[in-house]
């Protein structure tokens, strides 16, 4: 990524001609925000229909960047502001840190990446530039210094990046990923390499990193960059996930076919953009919208596991210079914030209506639908939830006058659910596949949880409870929903369960899980305290593993054994 406009920071170095390449290519519109009247009447949209059973990608999450010796480093309450869950929260559960070259440099944004862990966020890594000593310069077409990494290196530049691994882990941080290259297409101020030469390390070198490998991070999804990963086995093996950023790329470039075709057990994320550019205000509206497309569309059509952007605070980002979140920075909470790792995507009528978009999202019981509305006109938007109960629903919208606001609740009547939604806006649905109460989107990860109420109530059967897996090569999500089947309230309870040899909890949602292995106790938090009869919770973690994927084979709720069902 080259830097923005803004005033450069400390050490910031000058803007390159990203902007003039990608403008050349059409690829930055310019926006001029007006204000529209909004029309008289209330169009009519097609039925969205939901269907919970056809499952897409797992979703990892949602988040942003920061490199503290570009734009300094955020706060301790800017960190909250943006790993936090709750009201006036970002919700982002991925940050993006820079690898730097020299050691020296690692610890700038440690802090942050710490505060991101503790709050359940996954923390990945990229590198724009090998030590000075691994590299030579060569002529590249005009450019007469170009840079790039010298063959005799490639065994010193992976033990370069599994040591910045191991020095994160020994400080707290357990990267998810490190990336081979920070757009090695696209190098000018960097280091260059091409398809090959990223073929040849992930075949001799990748191998030795001791966690996921990131490839190839192109930066305008340049499928040529890519494709010979794809093509070659050796290589494929070495490599977790196909990163791409997205600056420039037109719509009909997200799907990937060949990723589709011969990407079976690897991950595809979105590790960096900044949309629809970065010279206007992140507070102009309704312009703020077109992230709203443009994250749907990384969802829907790309089928991206996750979504990064550039710097979190920014004049442009999610998070102004003040620390406050912006309007781009509230559209993108809309799916941060309810959209949470593990939960899966789950098919859904994309464009019911011209400029009406929507997403849906299942996690165990819950799930999510993201709506969006570009029109000047408010839209009656029905949606029908394949196979669901009537359950309570939960919405929260951000427009031209809120952000993120929480709205009145309402109910699905046996799966059908008829909303308005407002001129140019998005509005974001959570309700259950069970009935019961709305569920509550917040995930809690705390070393200190809120004091609850004592357990009590829950006569009558046994509660049921419903446990569900998605696992890759070496970690894996539950789902685990909870259902009161007694004919008396539960008011604080704690679901008790042993996890199979080698599985360990790293983060979680909706209850507090303590110890992170064998026999591990969910007890509820504040605002899931109190379970009616015939109510179910959804609660969930993340974990990894050694090869055991088994499952849980029994469970208590406040000492009582549960029916698995």
């Amino acid at each position: 990524m080259t830097h923005d406009q803004n005033k450069p920071a400390s050490g910031e170095r000058r803007l390159f001609s990203r902007r003039s390449v990608l403008a050349t290519m059409g690829a930055l519109p310019v926006i001029t925000a007006t204000t529209s009247v909004l029309g008289a009447a209330e169009a009519a949209a097609a039925t969205a229909t939901i269907n919970p059973s056809a499952q897409r990608q797992t979703i990892r999450g949602f988040g942003g960047m920061t490199h503290a010796a570009w734009a300094g480093d955020l706060t301790a309450a800017q960190r909250d502001t943006a790993f936090g869950n709750g009201d006036g929260k970002l919700g982002f559960s991925v940050l993006r840190i820079p690898v730097g070259e020299n050691q020296s440099d690692w610890s700038r944004d440690l802090a942050t990446a710490k505060r991101a862990v503790e709050l359940g966020a996954t923390v990945f890594a990229s590198p724009w530039n090998p030590p000075a000593g691994m590299t030579e310069t060569f002529t590249r077409g005009s450019q007469t210094n170009a840079k790039r990494l010298k063959y005799s290196s490639y065994a010193a530049y992976a033990q370069h990046l599994n040591d910045f691994t191991t020095y994160m882990r020994n400080n707290g941080v357990n990267l998810y990923a490190i990336s081979v290259q920070n757009e090695p297409d696209y190098a000018q101020d960097w280091t260059w390499w091409t398809s090959a030469e990223i073929v040849r390390f992930l075949r001799e070198n990748a191998g030795s990193i001791g966690t996921r490998v990131i490839a190839p991070e192109s930066f305008q999804y340049v499928k040529s960059m890519s494709d010979p990963i794809l093509n070659d086995s050796t290589a494929l093996a070495n490599v977790d996930i196909i990163g791409a950023h997205l600056y420039g790329t037109p719509y009909a470039n997200f799907p990937y076919p060949l990723f589709q075709q011969k990407g079976a057990g690897k991950e595809l994320w979105m590790t960096e953009v900044y949309y629809p550019n970065s010279t206007d205000s992140a507070d102009t509206w309704p312009q703020a919208l077109d992230v709203g497309e443009h994250m749907h569309r990384a969802m829907v059509d790309a089928e991206f596991q996750a979504y990064v952007w550039w710097y979190i605070r920014r004049s442009y980002g999610p998070m102004r210079e003040d620390g406050q979140i912006s309007k781009r920075g509230a559209i993108m909470a809309q799916f941060a914030r309810f959209v949470r790792p593990g939960y899966v995507r789950i098919d859904a009528t994309a464009n019911p209506a011209s400029n009406v978009y929507v997403s849906a999202y299942r996690g165990g019981n819950t799930v999510v639908i993201v709506a969006l509305n570009k029109g000047t006109s408010a839209v009656s938007q029905q949606f029908t939830v394949a196979n669901a109960a009537s359950a309570g629903v939960s919405s929260w919208v951000t427009d031209a006058s809120r952000n993120v606001a929480p709205q009145a609740a309402t109910s699905m009547s046996n799966g059908s659910l008829t909303v308005t939604l407002p001129a140019r806006s998005m509005t974001t649905f959570v309700t259950s596949l069970s009935g019961g109460q709305s569920p509550s989107p917040s995930p809690v990860v705390s070393p200190s949880p809120s004091p609850t109420p004592s357990p009590s109530g829950g006569t009558g059967t046994g509660p049921r409870v419903t446990y569900t897996m998605n696992s890759w090569s070496d970690g894996f999500t539950a789902g685990i929903s909870i259902t009161n089947t007694g004919t008396s309230t539960i008011n604080g309870w704690t679901l008790a369960f042993t996890l199979p040899s080698g599985q360990s909890i790293t983060s979680g949602w909706n209850a507090t899980y303590t110890p992170s292995s064998g026999q591990v106790s969910a007890r509820n938090v504040s605002y899931n305290a109190t379970l009616a009869p015939g109510a179910t919770v959804d609660i969930g973690f993340q974990a990894t593993h050694t090869g055991n994927t088994a499952k849980p084979t029994a469970f208590t709720l406040n000492g009582v054994p549960c029916t698995v069902a």
